[in-house]
């Protein structure tokens, strides 16, 4: 038998199971609305375990697991099938069509914008990447910007969310789960670290060394360098430059950007000084109300699933099948609850798209925990 023969006979199988798929998803909703007039609830968790038992007995051998797999990946559409059925659209799909009617067709030029750290920090220029002419308040730490959104004073808020090799700002993450807020737009951020001092001070005079504590991991082998140096943690970077700028010393410095040295009068010793070139600082917008501005392909969620084995198999099987790209995926320690995460998810994929309604529709269904952080584009 040539290849092409062979080839023939699978498409041959591949269209007879298609058929067969149609056939089963059809009987499924049957079931479906045979359950709801008896009032039975759709999902039948010991059912599904006896059919993949079954399945991987009737397939034998070294097939078993690839059967177990192609059935797992069955029964979670049918199950999301039975459930679209019955329960119509979801709530959180009505909000989210909402706020697409609702939202201005163009995000805000100016607005009152909550930062955290001092005038030149990277949040502030992050700020001004989003917006034409940003009105910026600091504030001393990330839950300063929270809750200033969260009282009114402000209506938006830039906070770092992750680095490109020191890795993700975990606090933000879990006030964004306190609050409840809506990511609206984010931002990438190229970041260049100088070592900033008082004019005439001296490299091999430096004693202490301030700056953010990501700074600090994003130029480890500088620091390395720097022998019997304090290192000293500050809010932000830009709060570094300005306590060495007013310290009146010769023998500290700061890890900080060039426009803080321009803003504080200080002069750097040494340029771009973090581990690797490529170094960007990924920044989100948040406000307090869901806002869906036109073109967002980019939705953040987070969620938790039962502690058990194929829990976060179900979601992942549930985003390959509606094939949608997951760009982060991300776990955060629950506190309280040993070994247990929650899992924070980047989807990319046009709010717009059949796909996106229909995911957002079914995930929680799947989770302990579901929380929809927002719909939006980035700025690169």
């Amino acid at each position: 038998m040539d290849i092409e023969k062979v080839k023939g006979k699978i498409d041959d199988i591949d269209a007879q199971l298609v058929e067969l798929f149609k056939k089963r998803m059809d009987a499924c909703g049957e079931l479906a609305r045979e359950k709801e007039a008896a009032g039975l609830p759709a999902v039948d968790a010991a059912g599904y375990r006896k059919k993949l038992t079954e399945v991987r007995r009737q397939a034998g051998g070294e097939l078993a697991g690839y059967a177990g797999v192609l059935y797992s990946t069955i029964l979670e559409l049918s199950r999301c099938h039975q459930q679209a059925l019955i329960h119509g659209e979801n709530p959180l799909c009505a909000q989210i069509s909402g706020a697409l009617e609702n939202t201005p067709k163009q995000f805000p030029e100016s607005g009152l914008i909550a930062c955290q750290g001092v005038e030149g920090a990277y949040s502030q220029q992050a700020a001004e990447k989003l917006f034409a002419h940003p009105d910026i308040m600091y504030f001393n730490n990330f839950e300063g910007v929270f809750s200033a959104i969260d009282k009114g004073f402000c209506s938006y808020g830039v906070l770092p969310l992750e680095n490109s090799t020191a890795g993700s700002v975990n606090a933000i993450y879990d006030l964004m789960q306190k609050y409840n807020f809506s990511i609206v737009r984010s931002v990438r951020l190229k970041v260049d670290h100088n070592l900033l001092v008082r004019r005439g001070t001296k490299l091999e005079n430096i004693k202490e060394l301030c700056s953010h504590e990501q700074a600090f991991s994003q130029c480890g082998e500088f620091l390395k360098a720097m022998t019997g140096v304090k290192i000293t943690v500050c809010e932000n970077t830009a709060a570094a430059a300005k306590l060495v700028a007013e310290s009146g010393r010769d023998d500290i410095a700061a890890i900080s950007s060039r426009s803080c040295a321009e803003l504080y009068g200080l002069e750097s010793l040494r340029d771009a000084i973090q581990d690797k070139d490529n170094n960007y600082t990924r920044f989100i917008c948040i406000t307090k109300n869901l806002e869906i501005y036109p073109g967002a392909d980019r939705t953040s969620v987070m969620l938790t699933v039962p502690h058990k084995p194929g829990s976060l198999y179900r979601i992942m099987a549930r985003i390959n099948a509606l094939s949608v790209n997951l760009s982060k995926l991300e776990s955060r320690p629950i506190p309280e609850r040993d070994f247990e995460f929650m899992f924070y998810f980047d989807l990319d994929t046009s709010v717009y798209s059949p796909q996106f309604v229909e995911l957002i529709g079914q995930l929680g269904e799947l989770c302990e925990t579901f929380q929809y952080l927002g719909s939006y584009s980035e700025i690169v």
